[in-house]
C-alpha cells in the first residue's frame, strides 16, 4: 500500500478530494464509496469545494453507502443515510436517486445484506472506497476478528465503539444502536482503490498495526495491505508511531506528479 503523510486533517482532505476529481474526469459516473464520521469531512468539504469553483463536475457520480445502523428509523438524523444525504449527497447537488445503502430497518435484515451485496455488483462495482479507521483497527464496522474474506453483514458492535459514536447521540452511549449492517472486508476489498484517512494521535497505534504490523483478522485494516490499489493518508500525530515513516515521506516526495494517489 501507499502511505502519505500529510501536515494536518484539511491537507489529507484536499490531496483526497484532489484524487477523487482526477476520478470524475476519467469516470464522469464513477461509483464514490463513503464512510461517516468526523474523520471524512474534509474530503467532502474541499470535493464539494471543487464543484462550487466549477473545477471538477461530479453531476452524474454515484454515491455508496459504506455501513448502516440497524433499527433506526428512516429518517432518523443519525443514521448513516441521513448523514450521507446531509455531508455529500446534497452539498454536491446530486439527486437522492445517485445514492445507494443497505436498508438497516427492513425487517428481514439478512436479506436487506444480500441485496446491498448484489446491488453494489450489479452497478459495477464501487471505483474509490473511502474509509476511516477505528481506534481498534475496525474498518466499515468489521471488528477485530472479522473475516478477511466477509461479505455485508450484520455486525455486533464493540462497547468502545458504541462510546466512541456516543458523541453523534447526545453524549447518550444507551442511544446508540448495537448492531449495524457493514460491507465486508471482502465486498470492501473489492473496490478498484482504497482510501483510507486516518487523523490524530489515537489512531497512531491502530495505523501502525495496519501499514505494518502482520495481515490479521485482530486488525482488520490490515486487510488493506493485500489491495492492489490502497492508499493510507495520515497527518503527523496518526503517523507518529510508524517506523517508516520517513521512507514515506521519501517515497511520495519523489513520486512522479502524473501518478497522483
Amino acid at each position: 500500500m501507499e502511505v502519505v503523510i500529510v501536515k494536518d486533517a484539511k491537507a489529507g482532505g484536499e490531496l483526497i478530494a484532489d484524487g477523487i476529481a482526477d476520478l470524475l474526469r476519467r469516470k464522469p459516473d464513477a461509483l464514490l464509496g463513503v464512510a461517516t464520521g468526523s474523520t471524512p469531512i474534509p474530503i467532502y468539504d474541499a470535493l464539494v469545494d471543487r464543484v462550487s469553483a466549477g473545477t471538477v463536475d461530479a453531476s452524474r457520480a454515484r454515491i455508496a453507502q459504506l455501513d448502516e445502523y440497524v433499527g433506526l428509523p428512516a429518517g432518523h438524523p443519525e443514521s448513516y443515510r441521513s448523514t450521507v444525504l446531509r455531508q455529500v449527497v446534497e452539498p454536491l447537488g446530486l439527486s437522492p436517486e445517485a445514492f445507494m445503502g443497505p436498508d438497516g430497518s427492513a425487517e428481514d435484515v439478512l436479506a436487506a445484506c444480500e441485496a446491498y451485496d448484489r446491488a453494489l455488483a450489479e452497478a459495477g462495482g464501487v471505483d474509490l472506497q473511502i474509509l476511516g479507521i477505528g481506534t481498534d483497527g475496525h474498518i466499515g464496522f468489521n471488528e477485530p476478528c472479522s473475516s478477511l474474506a466477509s461479505r455485508t453483514r450484520i455486525k455486533t458492535l464493540t462497547e468502545q465503539t458504541r462510546v466512541d459514536n456516543a458523541r453523534f447521540f447526545d453524549d447518550d452511549i444507551e442511544q446508540v444502536p448495537h448492531h449495524v449492517i457493514t460491507q465486508g472486508i471482502g465486498t470492501i476489498l473489492e473496490a478498484r482503490h482504497l482510501v483510507l484517512l486516518a487523523t490524530g494521535e489515537g489512531k497512531a497505534e491502530a495505523v501502525a498495526q495496519s501499514v505494518e504490523g502482520p495481515v490479521s483478522a485482530f486488525v482488520p485494516a490490515s486487510a488493506l495491505q493485500l489491495h492492489p490499489h490502497a492508499t493510507v493518508v495520515v497527518d503527523e500525530a496518526a503517523a507518529s508511531k510508524l517506523k517508516l515513516a520517513d521512507y514515506f515521506r521519501h517515497t511520495f516526495a519523489n513520486k512522479p506528479a502524473w501518478q497522483g494517489i
